[in-house]
């Protein structure tokens, strides 16, 4: 039975007709598409797009239901970014978690001004106020066409009914219910998932259900709040009644760039993904000669590729943070004599001394998916929990987890976060504000018109993720199935000169011997490197793509 057939009939369907103008004709697709992290979410998304949904009726189902059947990144009590083209203009929804009023500067110190290890990370104190259910409502009051209790409908049924546990039921799953032992309620909503048994959330569905009757009135103000608020009481958390009902997402402008003979539309502050896309595919064209005639993947290519990455990470470090909290000098961080200067420091011979790259100017997990419409209308829309399950804190009685986003700010200034990246006072902790990302749902175009829709879940491996499958398409002239299975690896500044690979895929062991003979220390952990979900165009035809490390599920949707 269609995950529609009882939701459609009991809240009634209405199959929007729309007349597309001649600009709108011209960009008209042959079919629309999506590609998710689950087949659950694909599919909602496919029927969604066949009922006469456009990509945000669409991105709103899709969400909401791998807020049930990807619980550990899919959410209702985390946030995230959405990346728009949609009707031929570029938009940029932030509806990232915000600290609460009661965080101060140094809340997860000691007496002796020291980070507690795991204080950010586990418990009621890491959770931001939640972003996507105000989020996803105000894309859908802005763009959607279906009612928004529709769209809610089939996470509702997925919840009641339950969804076959897939055998990549993330590998940190068995770690999760260790990590959380005796320290949060974790294991009395998750510990009964096994592979390919069914696993049903009824407090989830209930919750689902409030919100899909009273919109995010419920889950800010209404009876899901009031669940949030007790279960902060028995926690000792810091999230307030006042905090739920200020809580807003904010339209801001996204970064419009042109790269090459094409107009890249990325994230804007407070996440660093845009940015240091931008900064990453500039210094890898102005070092275009470094380029010439070296092999995808050999020793050279990805040591010039980390000399990249280390100084855009030199930058990150230092200047971004919430730009309602601090002055962001993205103007200057872009410009082409800026970066030229940044990338004319590469050393292409041998590795940079890290104590030596300085921000340059003076003075794991994440779930993404992406979706078109056969209108030209896409959506990139990347949100999280921060780690696998957040803080391990589910609302009682509301079955849903909540994040530990907090750990995303710089508890002290130059001390790793879990990802080991470091920030500045731009990224320290204060009331109301929020952290800093490396969330990068983006869109190319071509001649203003749609070509490709991409993003990943992967802490700060999410840009570098990114850059590495645009290099492949457009550099190395690969599929798109190709460029996204291709292996990746990972620099960040710090650790110092380490190289980080995937389980998925090694090097070749002549290049790995020959970057370890360089200077660099090769480390594999057990997570891999994204899981990019991408839809090209070609010739007004979609192609999507689900990354083969993960679970994901890529459908075309026609007539």
């Amino acid at each position: 039975m269609s995950l529609f057939t009882r939701p459609f009939s009991r809240l009634g369907l209405i199959v929007c007709l729309t007349v597309m103008s001649p600009v709108q004709a011209e960009n008209a697709l042959s079919a629309g598409a999506v590609a998710s992290p689950d087949r659950y979410g694909a599919e909602v998304a496919a029927a969604v797009l066949k009922q006469g949904g456009n990509a945000v009726d669409a991105a709103v189902a899709t969400a909401l239901t791998l807020a049930v059947t990807y619980p550990e990144a899919g959410n209702i009590g985390g946030g995230g970014f959405m990346t728009l083209w949609f009707n031929n203009k570029a938009y940029f929804l932030d509806y990232r978690e915000m600290a609460p009023a009661k965080a101060h500067r140094d809340m997860y110190l000691n007496a002796e001004g020291e980070v507690i290890e795991g204080m950010s990370l586990v418990g009621h104190r890491a959770s931001g106020v939640p972003g996507t259910v105000m989020g996803l409502w105000q894309a859908h009051q802005q763009f959607g066409s279906l009612p928004w209790a529709t769209l809610v409908a089939p996470a509702i049924k997925l919840a009641e009914e339950g969804f076959t546990v897939p055998d990549k039921a993330y590998h940190y799953e068995g770690n999760a219910l260790q990590r959380y032992a005796g320290r949060t309620n974790f294991a009395d909503y998750f510990g009964a998932m096994r592979p390919g048994e069914q696993f049903k959330q009824p407090a989830l569905a209930k919750t689902l259900s409030r919100i899909a009757e009273h919109g995010p009135a419920d889950f800010y103000q209404g009876e899901t709040a009031k669940l949030l608020l007790a279960e902060m009481a028995r926690g000792q958390g810091l999230i307030s009644a006042e905090d739920l009902a200020n809580y807003r997402a904010v339209w801001r402008n996204p970064i419009v760039t042109t790269w090459r003979d094409k107009q890249l539309i990325t994230v804007a502050p407070p996440s660093s993904g845009g940015i240091a896309l931008i900064q990453l595919l500039t210094l890898k064209d102005l070092n275009a000669p470094h380029f010439a005639n070296v092999s995808h993947n050999s020793a050279q290519y990805v040591h010039l590729i980390a000399e990249i990455e280390k100084r855009v990470f030199a930058d990150r470090a230092d200047y971004l943070g919430d730009p309602d909290f601090t002055e962001v000098p993205q103007q200057r961080l872009l410009d082409q004599r800026y970066l030229a200067k940044r990338a004319s420091e590469v050393n292409a011979k041998a590795i940079s001394e890290t104590a030596k790259v300085r921000p340059g100017l003076e003075s794991e997990q994440t779930t993404h998916f992406s979706i078109v419409d056969k209108a030209g209308n896409a959506v990139s829309n990347t949100y999280t929990l921060n780690l696998d399950y957040g803080s391990g804190v589910v609302v009682t009685d509301a079955g849903f987890l909540l994040n530990n986003e907090m750990d995303d700010f710089s508890a002290k200034a130059g001390v790793p976060n879990a990802f080991g990246v470091v920030g500045s006072d731009a990224n320290a902790i204060a009331p109301k504000k929020r952290m800093l990302s490396s969330m990068t749902p983006s869109i190319v175009l071509k001649d203003q018109k749609l070509e490709l829709v991409i993003g990943t879940p992967g802490g700060s491996t999410i840009f570098t993720s990114i850059f590495q499958v645009m290099l492949n398409i457009y550099d190395y002239k690969m599929t798109p199935a190709a460029a996204v299975a291709a292996l990746r690896f990972h620099h960040q500044l710090l650790p110092q000169d380490q190289i980080r690979l995937e389980p998925y895929a090694n090097l070749a062991s002549e290049v790995a011997a020959e970057l370890k003979q360089r200077g660099y220390q090769l480390h594999t952990p057990n997570w891999n490197l994204g899981d990019i979900q991408l839809i090209k165009i070609e010739n007004q035809t979609p192609i999507a793509v689900a990354d083969p490390r993960g679970r994901g599920v890529a459908l075309l949707v026609e007539d």
